[in-house]
């Protein structure tokens, strides 16, 4: 079940909040006068989202500078909406 808290909640109940987060492996919506205003998520959960995009960005560098081939965004994003529908 998602969590959404108050902004507030971060400073009044950050142990709680902290908890949450690590136990159920979950990210915290935080909110701001009703908007939303951040995420709270664990370390690890943010390495295994940030880790693929890191190694990605790494190839895509090797990749660039062994050719000269390079793609529109239209092909980029036409590629991954096809990788997506499979």
């Amino acid at each position: 079940m998602m969590q959404i808290r108050p902004v507030s909640d971060l400073r009044n109940k950050y142990s709680e909040i902290e908890d949450v987060v690590i136990s159920t492996k979950s990210p915290v919506f935080l909110t701001k006068n009703g908007y939303g205003s951040m995420v709270l998520m664990s370390l690890q959960m943010y390495d295994a989202i940030t880790n693929n995009i890191e190694a990605k960005l790494d190839e895509a560098d090797i990749m660039a500078e062994e050719t000269s081939e390079r793609l529109s965004h239209e092909e980029v994003f036409s590629d991954l909406r096809r990788g997506i529908r499979k």
